[in-house]
């Protein structure tokens, strides 16, 4: 799971961000289908190249996948329970 987007590995930005373009796509998708349009993102940007539109989905996927199962490199197996080292961080900055 992400608690804080400043304690992960560049890996774990990536995917969140992939993650969440996966999900507006989707939600256009699903508007789009209601509606009667072609609302799909990724589609409507790599619409002469296939092969890339497939592999947004492909990453996408593995984005998700990374976010269930977690990152086992050392920064993001360090980071622990994070949002409490920021909020210790953030407090002695305050204090200074």
């Amino acid at each position: 799971m992400m608690n804080c987007l400043k304690c992960k590995c560049v890996c774990m930005k990536v995917a969140f961000i992939l993650m969440v373009v996966g999900g507006i796509n989707w939600g256009l998708i699903g508007v789009g289908a209601f509606l009667g349009y072609n609302l799909n993102l990724v589609n409507l940007i790599f619409f002469a190249l296939p092969v890339v539109e497939l592999s947004v989905y492909i990453l996408v996927g593995i984005a998700s996948v990374m976010s269930i199962v977690g990152c086992f490199c050392k920064k993001c197996k360090d980071s622990g329970d994070c949002c409490g080292t920021c909020a210790v961080e953030e407090k002695k900055e305050g204090t200074m």
